[in-house]
């Protein structure tokens, strides 16, 4: 994280400087002259100390963030991120709020998709997380024009960075009325046809990643959802809350989302199935607030933040 001083504007009195002449052949006592100077500085200036003038001192007021002191911008944050992770953040928001109480976080949570739509749309954000390397990629110049499609320039490429991994899971209700232990049994279900399942939206991560396994499996996601099999959510919370009132026999969701409500996980899926799931963030070149926005984000990668993160199934991107 980046480490600055903020200064608050000072007086400095410069000292006394006493000079001392004789007046030539009258005997006269040494005369003392002062003279005194107020002088605003912004920030502390450099001194070189010598002989005859005194360095001035500032009063400094830092931010504080535990033992470090740092400047961190001040105002609202207007922050995007993945529906996934809604209870991580909201949890470190209020941490950081308290200890920079001059900085407002707002957040908005949905799919990465529609939140892809909604900053090209013009939607006021500063910091874009996602829970797939695809939807950033369509807000950046530098991805390719096969993903980026439209030509979009929103990323500061300089922010950007992959923040943290997730993994894909295989949830069940609590009496798993199925009988579902393994990713094979769901393949199997679904081609007996003897099973309800809740997977994403083609447009956000999470069904995109349930696509690629479905495809693993060498199963038809278009001819199961006509036969019935397929029932679809247009974020992981809808798919999770499918899952725990009990209305599907499984559903494929993030490990993240199977820790906050509680379900219990069956199977993950491994990078064969459907790769690496991979968070991306970055600040994006029509922030409000880019500075701040910088600046929060440098603190989720923190120790502190990554405590959180990894409490409900996050990890470091390795």
């Amino acid at each position: 994280m980046r480490k600055f001083m903020k200064f608050n504007t000072v007086s400095v009195m410069t000292a006394s400087v006493a000079m001392l002449g004789m007046l030539g052949g009258c005997g006269a006592a040494p005369e003392t002259i002062t003279t005194t100077q107020t002088q605003e500085v912004q920030e502390a200036p450099a001194v070189t100390e010598n002989a005859d003038v005194t360095t001035p001192t500032t009063e400094v007021t830092p931010v504080e963030t535990g033992d470090t002191a740092e400047y961190v911008g001040e105002g609202e944050i207007i922050v995007f991120a993945a529906a996934s992770m809604t209870e991580t953040l909201s949890e470190l928001k209020d941490v950081y709020e308290a200890e920079h109480p001059e900085v407002t976080i707002t957040y908005n949570f949905d799919s990465s998709g529609t939140l892809k739509t909604q900053i090209q749309e013009g939607a006021d954000c500063d910091l874009f997380i996602s829970a797939g390397q695809k939807q950033m990629n369509q807000l950046d110049s530098n991805a390719s024009a096969e993903v980026n499609i439209e030509g979009l320039d929103f990323v500061d490429a300089d922010s950007r960075i992959n923040i943290l991994e997730n993994k894909v899971t295989l949830c069940v209700p609590e009496e798993n009325p199925k009988n579902i232990q393994t990713f094979d049994d769901l393949a199997e279900a679904l081609k007996g046809g003897d099973i309800l399942f809740s997977m994403g939206n083609a447009d956000v991560p999470v069904g995109q990643y349930t696509q690629k396994i479905l495809a693993y499996y060498e199963l038809d996601e278009e001819e199961l959802a006509n036969s019935g099999l397929i029932t679809y959510g247009s974020n992981v919370k809808e798919v999770t809350t499918q899952v725990s009132e009990g209305s599907v026999d499984a559903g494929v969701i993030y490990c993240t989302d199977a820790y906050s409500a509680g379900l219990t996980i069956m199977d993950y899926a491994t990078k064969d199935m459907c790769g690496q799931i991979i968070y991306p963030a970055a600040v994006l070149k029509t922030a409000n607030n880019a500075e701040a926005a910088q600046y929060f984000l440098d603190y989720l990668t923190t120790d502190e933040a990554m405590r959180v993160f990894e409490e409900v199934g996050f990890s470091a991107v390795k």
